[in-house]
């Protein structure tokens, strides 16, 4: 028999119609050959028209899936997702702090249709928690706006935005400008302050995107918990997370999912 496969923990919110969280992020990680693992942080109702309800774990429910998968079958890598709350966000943080293993931190705002899934209240230890515990920092525009005060309109401003991201204490920003006025590529910069990577792809008129952050950061993950450098870990997720928009499908009457399946589907 062949051994396990790396293996890599998602904390995350529960995404019921499968486009996002912690739904995205296993099947990301299976399609890229890593034992996908889960700590839920909240329950969401939604689907492809939005969010209809949030229904937030105790920080004690949160630690002890954790501590129940750490401590037992051990990480490779971990990424996390929705932390609605102060609480959540400084338990997670706590846990971060006692695991060895890289972490890649989504700071989920906002859902795809607009709906808030961070709370105001719960920046700050975003800023003074969590950020610091990150090996990278995945944040979009609207995100990096709320975290630091910094707007981009352009490649310029994703700099200065990278800088005012590490200044809050990730090893690596990847600043994703999919949100810059609409033109022939999507670019995103990874930057550590002094090593810089511009990634750039086609943007597709696909409008079924919902779950590419999520897709993104669990990618990367995956790449880490396969013993690829960070450079190495979000160049190979661009590309795959690239492939999932491109061959995203319509689902229900409103966004659709990205395809984490599309390697297997082209073939």
């Amino acid at each position: 028999m062949s051994g396990a496969p790396p293996l890599c923990l998602t904390v995350a919110g529960s995404d019921s119609g499968g486009g996002a969280g912690i739904q995205a992020d296993l099947k990301a990680m299976l399609a890229l050959g890593v034992h996908g693992m889960s700590v839920v942080t909240a329950v969401t109702a939604q689907n492809s028209l939005g969010v209809r309800g949030v229904w937030e774990l105790p920080a004690e429910a949160v630690t002890a899936q954790y501590r129940a998968v750490v401590d037992d079958i051990g990480v490779g890598a971990v990424k996390t997702g929705m932390l609605s709350s102060a609480v959540l966000v400084e338990a997670v943080a706590v846990l971060l702090a006692d695991t060895a293993a890289p972490a890649v931190v989504d700071p989920v705002g906002v859902s795809k249709h607009g709906d808030a899934l961070l709370a105001a209240s719960a920046l700050a230890a975003v800023r003074t928690e969590l950020l610091p515990r990150a090996t990278v920092a995945t944040p979009n525009l609207d995100e990096v706006a709320r975290l630091t005060g910094v707007r981009v309109e352009d490649e310029d401003g994703m700099r200065r935005a990278a800088d005012a991201v590490l200044g809050l204490g990730p090893r690596w920003a990847l600043i994703k400008g999919g949100h810059l006025p609409a033109g022939h590529e999507a670019v995103d910069l990874l930057s550590d302050g002094s090593t810089e990577l511009w990634l750039r792809a086609p943007r597709h008129g696909n409008r079924h995107t919902h779950g590419t952050g999520c897709t993104l950061a669990s990618a990367i993950a995956a790449g880490l918990a396969h013993g690829l450098d960070v450079p190495a870990a979000v160049t190979a997720a661009k590309e795959y997370v690239t492939g999932a928009i491109t061959a995203g499908f319509a689902l229900g009457a409103g966004i659709g999912p990205v395809d984490h399946a599309w390697r297997w589907r082209s073939r």
